[in-house]
Protein backbone atom coordinates (compact mmCIF):
# COMPACT_ATOMS: atom_id res chain seq x y z
CA UNK A 1 0.00 0.00 0.00
CA UNK A 2 1.44 3.30 -0.63
CA UNK A 3 2.57 5.74 1.94
CA UNK A 4 0.42 8.85 2.07
CA UNK A 5 2.63 12.11 1.86
CA UNK A 6 2.13 14.82 4.64
CA UNK A 7 0.90 18.31 3.32
CA UNK A 8 4.46 19.87 5.26
CA UNK A 9 7.49 16.85 3.49
CA UNK A 10 4.97 17.40 -0.24
CA UNK A 11 5.83 20.88 0.65
CA UNK A 12 8.76 20.74 1.55
CA UNK A 13 9.86 18.38 -1.25
CA UNK A 14 8.66 21.10 -3.35
CA UNK A 15 10.73 23.81 -2.47
CA UNK A 16 13.95 21.45 -2.77
CA UNK A 17 13.32 21.08 -6.54
CA UNK A 18 12.35 24.95 -7.06
CA UNK A 19 15.69 25.87 -5.02
CA UNK A 20 17.84 23.35 -6.46
CA UNK A 21 16.96 23.42 -10.09
CA UNK A 22 14.94 26.60 -10.87
CA UNK A 23 17.34 28.43 -8.74
CA UNK A 24 14.43 29.78 -6.58
CA UNK A 25 14.88 31.46 -3.93
CA UNK A 26 13.95 29.27 -0.52
CA UNK A 27 11.86 31.68 1.23
CA UNK A 28 9.73 32.87 -2.18
CA UNK A 29 9.73 28.75 -2.91
CA UNK A 30 8.03 28.26 0.50
CA UNK A 31 5.84 30.77 0.55
CA UNK A 32 4.29 29.31 -2.34
CA UNK A 33 4.50 25.73 -1.50
CA UNK A 34 2.97 25.94 1.65
CA UNK A 35 0.02 28.25 0.99
CA UNK A 36 -2.68 26.38 2.82
CA UNK A 37 -1.45 24.82 5.06
CA UNK A 38 -2.20 25.12 8.38
CA UNK A 39 0.55 26.79 11.18
CA UNK A 40 1.38 23.42 12.36
CA UNK A 41 2.32 22.00 8.55
CA UNK A 42 3.74 25.32 7.60
CA UNK A 43 6.16 25.37 10.26
CA UNK A 44 7.57 21.59 10.00
CA UNK A 45 7.82 22.21 5.48
CA UNK A 46 9.58 25.59 6.72
CA UNK A 47 11.79 23.47 9.18
CA UNK A 48 12.32 20.44 6.73
CA UNK A 49 13.08 23.02 3.67
CA UNK A 50 15.61 25.20 5.26
CA UNK A 51 17.12 22.57 6.87
CA UNK A 52 17.99 20.16 4.25
CA UNK A 53 18.64 22.84 1.97
CA UNK A 54 21.66 24.09 4.22
CA UNK A 55 22.73 20.82 5.21
CA UNK A 56 22.98 19.71 1.57
CA UNK A 57 26.46 19.18 1.31
CA UNK A 58 26.55 16.92 4.69
CA UNK A 59 23.63 15.00 3.20
CA UNK A 60 25.08 14.61 -0.48
CA UNK A 61 28.55 12.96 1.46
CA UNK A 62 26.51 10.87 3.28
CA UNK A 63 23.83 9.43 0.27
CA UNK A 64 27.20 9.00 -2.10
CA UNK A 65 28.68 7.15 0.95
CA UNK A 66 25.84 4.53 1.41
CA UNK A 67 24.73 4.73 -2.04
CA UNK A 68 28.01 4.50 -3.78
CA UNK A 69 26.54 6.66 -6.58
CA UNK A 70 27.41 10.61 -7.08
CA UNK A 71 24.32 12.76 -6.48
CA UNK A 72 24.75 15.45 -9.27
CA UNK A 73 23.50 12.25 -11.52
CA UNK A 74 20.83 11.14 -10.09
CA UNK A 75 17.38 12.21 -11.34
CA UNK A 76 16.05 15.73 -9.39
CA UNK A 77 13.14 14.32 -7.99
CA UNK A 78 14.95 11.28 -6.73
CA UNK A 79 18.16 13.66 -5.42
CA UNK A 80 15.44 15.80 -3.69
CA UNK A 81 13.74 13.00 -1.81
CA UNK A 82 16.70 11.42 -1.06
CA UNK A 83 17.93 14.89 0.46
CA UNK A 84 14.83 15.10 2.86
CA UNK A 85 14.59 11.58 4.06
CA UNK A 86 18.23 11.82 4.88
CA UNK A 87 18.03 15.16 6.62
CA UNK A 88 15.10 13.92 8.87
CA UNK A 89 16.84 10.62 9.92
CA UNK A 90 20.26 12.56 10.48
CA UNK A 91 19.56 15.66 12.03
CA UNK A 92 16.81 16.09 13.17
CA UNK A 93 14.93 14.09 16.69
CA UNK A 94 11.25 12.90 17.02
CA UNK A 95 11.12 11.91 13.87
CA UNK A 96 9.46 8.61 13.12
CA UNK A 97 12.63 6.38 11.19
CA UNK A 98 9.01 4.82 9.13
CA UNK A 99 7.88 8.48 7.76
CA UNK A 100 10.97 9.72 6.82
CA UNK A 101 11.93 6.59 5.00
CA UNK A 102 8.51 5.65 3.14
CA UNK A 103 7.40 9.16 2.43
CA UNK A 104 10.63 9.94 0.74
CA UNK A 105 10.21 6.85 -1.22
CA UNK A 106 6.55 7.75 -1.91
CA UNK A 107 7.71 11.21 -3.09
CA UNK A 108 10.08 9.71 -5.97
CA UNK A 109 7.40 7.12 -6.80
CA UNK A 110 4.65 9.75 -7.37
CA UNK A 111 7.46 11.49 -9.88
CA UNK A 112 7.01 8.51 -11.79
CA UNK A 113 10.59 7.58 -11.35
CA UNK A 114 9.66 3.91 -10.41
CA UNK A 115 13.18 2.23 -11.39
CA UNK A 116 14.33 4.42 -8.25
CA UNK A 117 12.34 3.38 -5.79
CA UNK A 118 14.46 0.49 -4.59
CA UNK A 119 17.81 2.31 -4.88
CA UNK A 120 15.97 5.65 -2.62
CA UNK A 121 14.73 3.03 -0.36
CA UNK A 122 17.61 0.93 0.31
CA UNK A 123 19.79 3.98 0.56
CA UNK A 124 17.47 5.85 3.51
CA UNK A 125 16.82 2.64 5.06
CA UNK A 126 20.82 2.52 5.36
CA UNK A 127 21.22 6.07 6.77
CA UNK A 128 18.34 4.97 9.28
CA UNK A 129 21.05 2.83 10.94
CA UNK A 130 24.38 4.46 10.09
CA UNK A 131 23.91 7.83 8.37
CA UNK A 132 23.93 10.05 11.94
CA UNK A 133 27.18 7.90 13.06
CA UNK A 134 28.50 8.58 10.19
CA UNK A 135 27.96 12.38 9.67
CA UNK A 136 28.97 13.03 13.81
CA UNK A 137 32.22 10.86 12.93
CA UNK A 138 33.42 13.75 10.18
CA UNK A 139 36.67 15.71 11.32
CA UNK A 140 36.56 19.17 11.41
CA UNK A 141 40.42 20.12 12.26
CA UNK A 142 40.55 21.79 9.29
CA UNK A 143 38.50 24.64 7.28
CA UNK A 144 38.08 21.92 4.61
CA UNK A 145 37.21 19.27 6.82
CA UNK A 146 34.66 21.64 8.94
CA UNK A 147 33.24 23.31 5.24
CA UNK A 148 32.42 19.40 4.63
CA UNK A 149 30.82 18.73 8.25
CA UNK A 150 28.51 21.73 8.57
CA UNK A 151 27.86 22.09 4.99
CA UNK A 152 29.28 25.31 3.90
CA UNK A 153 31.02 26.15 0.54
CA UNK A 154 34.92 25.99 1.11
CA UNK A 155 36.08 29.48 0.67
CA UNK A 156 33.19 30.77 3.58
CA UNK A 157 34.90 27.85 5.27
CA UNK A 158 38.33 29.39 4.64
CA UNK A 159 37.10 33.03 4.87
CA UNK A 160 36.06 32.68 8.70
CA UNK A 161 38.99 30.40 9.40
CA UNK A 162 41.32 33.45 8.48
CA UNK A 163 39.13 35.68 9.99
CA UNK A 164 37.76 34.37 13.38
CA UNK A 165 40.19 31.41 13.67
CA UNK A 166 39.27 27.50 13.74
CA UNK A 167 37.44 27.81 17.26
CA UNK A 168 35.24 31.00 15.80
CA UNK A 169 35.03 29.63 12.56
CA UNK A 170 33.34 26.52 13.69
CA UNK A 171 31.30 28.13 16.54
CA UNK A 172 30.29 30.19 13.32
CA UNK A 173 29.29 27.53 11.53
CA UNK A 174 27.55 25.76 14.03
CA UNK A 175 25.21 28.62 14.84
CA UNK A 176 24.33 29.46 11.27
CA UNK A 177 23.20 26.11 10.82
CA UNK A 178 20.49 26.57 13.86
CA UNK A 179 17.31 28.65 13.51
CA UNK A 180 18.02 32.96 14.20
CA UNK A 181 15.96 34.36 16.85
CA UNK A 182 12.76 35.92 16.21
CA UNK A 183 13.00 39.39 16.34
CA UNK A 184 11.30 42.51 16.03
CA UNK A 185 11.27 46.56 15.92
CA UNK A 186 8.59 47.88 17.72
CA UNK A 187 6.87 50.98 15.95
CA UNK A 188 3.98 51.93 17.61
CA UNK A 189 1.53 50.53 20.56
CA UNK A 190 2.38 47.07 22.33
CA UNK A 191 3.82 43.90 21.73
CA UNK A 192 4.28 40.68 23.72
CA UNK A 193 7.77 39.99 24.23
CA UNK A 194 11.17 40.71 26.27
CA UNK A 195 12.72 43.62 24.97
CA UNK A 196 16.79 43.20 23.89
CA UNK A 197 18.83 44.51 26.60
CA UNK A 198 21.37 46.43 24.52
CA UNK A 199 19.22 47.59 20.97
CA UNK A 200 16.44 49.59 21.86
CA UNK A 201 13.27 49.15 20.21
CA UNK A 202 14.11 45.67 19.48
CA UNK A 203 11.71 42.94 20.86
CA UNK A 204 12.09 39.29 21.19
CA UNK A 205 8.87 37.56 20.28
CA UNK A 206 7.52 33.79 20.21
CA UNK A 207 6.33 34.45 16.90
CA UNK A 208 6.14 37.21 14.37
CA UNK A 209 2.32 38.21 14.47
CA UNK A 210 1.52 39.07 10.65
CA UNK A 211 -1.58 41.18 11.63
CA UNK A 212 0.64 43.59 13.31
CA UNK A 213 3.35 43.44 10.31
CA UNK A 214 0.24 44.20 8.38
CA UNK A 215 -1.13 46.96 10.29
CA UNK A 216 2.81 48.64 10.74
CA UNK A 217 2.78 48.47 14.42
CA UNK A 218 5.93 46.23 13.78
CA UNK A 219 8.51 45.10 11.63
CA UNK A 220 10.63 41.99 11.94
CA UNK A 221 14.20 42.89 11.44
CA UNK A 222 16.93 41.31 13.81
CA UNK A 223 19.27 42.75 16.57
CA UNK A 224 22.00 43.26 14.49
CA UNK A 225 19.80 45.00 11.64
CA UNK A 226 18.59 47.18 14.36
CA UNK A 227 22.13 48.34 15.90
CA UNK A 228 22.92 49.02 12.19
CA UNK A 229 20.30 51.94 12.00
CA UNK A 230 20.76 53.21 15.40
CA UNK A 231 24.56 53.97 14.32
CA UNK A 232 23.58 56.39 11.83
CA UNK A 233 23.18 58.71 14.78
CA UNK A 234 20.41 60.29 13.02
CA UNK A 235 18.63 63.64 14.49
CA UNK A 236 15.15 65.69 13.97
CA UNK A 237 15.80 68.12 11.54
CA UNK A 238 18.65 66.76 9.63
CA UNK A 239 19.24 65.70 6.23
CA UNK A 240 19.79 61.99 5.62
CA UNK A 241 20.75 59.88 2.71
CA UNK A 242 19.64 56.05 2.60
CA UNK A 243 21.90 54.73 -0.39
CA UNK A 244 20.62 51.12 -0.87
CA UNK A 245 17.01 51.47 1.33
CA UNK A 246 14.44 48.67 0.09
CA UNK A 247 13.08 46.77 1.93
CA UNK A 248 13.28 49.74 4.18
CA UNK A 249 13.79 48.30 7.48
CA UNK A 250 16.39 50.56 8.02
CA UNK A 251 15.32 53.82 6.11
CA UNK A 252 11.79 54.01 8.10
CA UNK A 253 13.96 53.98 11.77
CA UNK A 254 16.07 56.84 10.47
CA UNK A 255 15.00 60.15 12.14
CA UNK A 256 15.07 63.72 10.36
CA UNK A 257 14.02 63.60 6.68
CA UNK A 258 14.86 60.80 4.96
CA UNK A 259 15.67 60.00 1.22
CA UNK A 260 15.27 56.38 0.62
CA UNK A 261 17.40 55.23 -2.96
CA UNK A 262 16.40 52.12 -4.40
CA UNK A 263 17.74 51.13 -8.20
CA UNK A 264 15.06 48.06 -9.10
CA UNK A 265 12.13 49.30 -9.94
CA UNK A 266 10.32 46.16 -7.90
CA UNK A 267 12.12 46.62 -4.83
CA UNK A 268 11.08 50.36 -5.26
CA UNK A 269 7.72 49.72 -4.86
CA UNK A 270 8.14 47.28 -2.16
CA UNK A 271 9.97 50.14 -0.60
CA UNK A 272 7.13 52.83 -0.98
CA UNK A 273 5.00 50.50 0.03
CA UNK A 274 6.79 49.28 3.13
CA UNK A 275 7.21 53.15 3.91
CA UNK A 276 3.45 53.81 4.04
CA UNK A 277 2.18 51.17 5.69
CA UNK A 278 4.87 51.87 8.85
CA UNK A 279 3.68 55.38 8.66
CA UNK A 280 7.51 56.96 7.39
CA UNK A 281 5.83 60.05 6.53
CA UNK A 282 9.29 61.86 6.67
CA UNK A 283 10.71 59.14 4.19
CA UNK A 284 10.97 60.04 0.08
CA UNK A 285 11.41 57.37 -2.22
CA UNK A 286 13.57 57.88 -5.16
CA UNK A 287 14.35 55.43 -7.89
CA UNK A 288 17.73 55.68 -8.81
CA UNK A 289 21.79 54.30 -9.17
CA UNK A 290 23.24 55.39 -5.48
CA UNK A 291 26.14 55.76 -7.93
CA UNK A 292 24.72 58.11 -10.43
CA UNK A 293 22.22 60.36 -7.94
CA UNK A 294 20.64 63.43 -9.34
CA UNK A 295 22.32 66.35 -8.53
CA UNK A 296 19.75 67.81 -6.13
CA UNK A 297 20.23 64.80 -3.71
CA UNK A 298 23.38 66.53 -2.02
CA UNK A 299 24.14 68.19 1.17
CA UNK A 300 23.04 65.79 3.50
CA UNK A 301 23.73 65.69 7.07
CA UNK A 302 24.43 61.80 7.32
CA UNK A 303 24.05 59.25 4.55
CA UNK A 304 23.73 54.96 5.39
CA UNK A 305 25.08 52.73 2.77
CA UNK A 306 24.11 49.19 3.56
CA UNK A 307 25.48 47.94 1.02
CA UNK A 308 24.63 44.72 -0.86
CA UNK A 309 26.92 42.03 0.25
CA UNK A 310 27.92 38.16 0.26
CA UNK A 311 25.33 37.79 2.98
CA UNK A 312 27.62 35.88 5.32
CA UNK A 313 25.52 37.45 8.50
CA UNK A 314 22.62 35.89 7.65
CA UNK A 315 22.80 32.28 6.64
CA UNK A 316 20.64 31.61 9.03
CA UNK A 317 17.88 32.91 7.43
CA UNK A 318 18.67 32.72 4.50
CA UNK A 319 19.02 28.75 3.97
CA UNK A 320 19.83 29.09 -0.02
CA UNK A 321 22.20 32.10 0.20
CA UNK A 322 25.14 30.03 1.09
CA UNK A 323 24.77 28.57 -2.43
CA UNK A 324 24.89 31.64 -4.59
CA UNK A 325 26.71 34.11 -2.51
CA UNK A 326 29.61 36.52 -3.55
CA UNK A 327 31.56 39.05 -2.28
CA UNK A 328 30.68 42.20 -3.73
CA UNK A 329 33.55 44.84 -1.88
CA UNK A 330 34.37 46.96 -5.52
CA UNK A 331 30.46 47.97 -5.48
CA UNK A 332 30.59 48.58 -2.17
CA UNK A 333 33.45 51.11 -2.19
CA UNK A 334 31.87 52.82 -5.48
CA UNK A 335 28.49 53.00 -2.83
CA UNK A 336 30.78 53.98 -0.10
CA UNK A 337 32.60 56.87 -1.98
CA UNK A 338 29.68 58.25 -3.83
CA UNK A 339 27.87 58.51 -0.61
CA UNK A 340 30.50 61.08 0.59
CA UNK A 341 30.11 63.04 -2.12
CA UNK A 342 26.99 63.82 -1.53
CA UNK A 343 27.24 64.70 2.85
CA UNK A 344 27.89 67.70 3.51
CA UNK A 345 31.53 68.52 5.21
CA UNK A 346 31.64 67.46 8.95
CA UNK A 347 29.01 65.20 7.89
CA UNK A 348 29.35 61.79 8.11
CA UNK A 349 28.66 58.10 6.20
CA UNK A 350 27.68 54.99 8.13
CA UNK A 351 28.60 52.09 6.18
CA UNK A 352 27.01 48.73 6.89
CA UNK A 353 26.92 45.06 5.34
CA UNK A 354 25.74 41.79 6.97
CA UNK A 355 28.67 39.40 6.32
CA UNK A 356 31.26 38.29 8.30
CA UNK A 357 33.86 38.79 6.38
CA UNK A 358 37.07 41.30 6.45
CA UNK A 359 37.23 42.10 2.27
CA UNK A 360 33.55 43.38 2.48
CA UNK A 361 34.07 45.24 5.96
CA UNK A 362 37.05 46.64 7.59
CA UNK A 363 39.18 46.51 3.91
CA UNK A 364 35.97 48.55 2.22
CA UNK A 365 36.28 50.95 5.28
CA UNK A 366 39.63 51.31 5.34
CA UNK A 367 39.99 51.82 1.91
CA UNK A 368 37.31 54.29 2.03
CA UNK A 369 39.22 56.55 4.54
CA UNK A 370 42.49 56.51 2.02
CA UNK A 371 40.69 56.93 -1.19
CA UNK A 372 37.86 59.78 0.11
CA UNK A 373 39.38 61.88 2.97
CA UNK A 374 37.84 60.38 5.51
CA UNK A 375 38.32 59.45 9.32
CA UNK A 376 36.82 56.82 11.02
CA UNK A 377 34.54 58.40 14.01
CA UNK A 378 36.14 56.11 17.18
CA UNK A 379 32.85 57.56 19.15
CA UNK A 380 30.51 54.38 17.67
CA UNK A 381 32.76 51.91 19.38
CA UNK A 382 32.28 53.93 22.55
CA UNK A 383 28.75 54.20 22.12
CA UNK A 384 27.97 50.65 21.40
CA UNK A 385 30.55 48.68 23.66
CA UNK A 386 28.39 45.21 23.75
CA UNK A 387 28.87 45.34 19.93
CA UNK A 388 32.32 46.41 19.14
CA UNK A 389 34.62 44.13 16.54
CA UNK A 390 36.75 41.82 18.30
CA UNK A 391 40.20 43.12 16.76
CA UNK A 392 39.05 46.78 15.25
CA UNK A 393 37.29 48.40 18.64
CA UNK A 394 36.48 51.43 16.29
CA UNK A 395 34.18 49.29 14.15
CA UNK A 396 30.95 47.11 15.19
CA UNK A 397 30.72 43.67 14.42
CA UNK A 398 27.92 41.39 15.56
CA UNK A 399 28.37 37.54 15.39
CA UNK A 400 25.96 34.96 15.66
CA UNK A 401 27.20 33.12 18.02
CA UNK A 402 28.22 35.61 19.99
CA UNK A 403 25.66 38.27 19.87
CA UNK A 404 22.88 35.38 18.79
CA UNK A 405 21.61 37.87 15.94
CA UNK A 406 22.90 38.15 12.41
CA UNK A 407 26.34 39.30 11.49
CA UNK A 408 26.47 42.75 11.00
CA UNK A 409 29.41 44.89 10.10
CA UNK A 410 29.04 49.00 11.07
CA UNK A 411 31.06 51.42 10.20
CA UNK A 412 30.72 55.23 10.82
CA UNK A 413 33.13 57.50 9.18
CA UNK A 414 32.91 61.41 8.84
CA UNK A 415 34.00 63.93 6.28
CA UNK A 416 36.46 66.55 7.37
CA UNK A 417 34.47 70.46 8.37
CA UNK A 418 32.59 71.11 11.36
CA UNK A 419 30.48 68.17 12.72
CA UNK A 420 26.94 68.38 13.27
CA UNK A 421 26.22 69.44 16.40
Amino acid sequence: MAATISPARAAAFAVLLRVFEEEAYADRALRSASAGLDERDRSLARQLAYGTVQRARTLDHAIELVGRRPVGRLDPPVRAALRLGAFQLVFLDGVPRYAAVNESVELVRQARRERAVPFTNAVLRRLAVEGRACVEALPEATWEEAALAHSYPDWIAETWWRDLGADGARALMEAQNRAPATVVRLVRGEIDGEPDPDVPGAWHVRAVDEQAVADGRIWPQSVGSQLAGHAVGAAAGERVLDLCAAPGGKATMLAGDVVAVELNDARARELEENVRRLGASHVRVVRADGRDLPADLAGFDRALVDAPCSGLGVLAARPDLRWRSQPLPELQLELLLAAAARVRPGGSVTYSVCTVNRDEAEAVADAAVSAGGLRVDEALGEAWPAFRHPTRPEFLQTLPHVHGTSGFFVARLRLPGAEPA
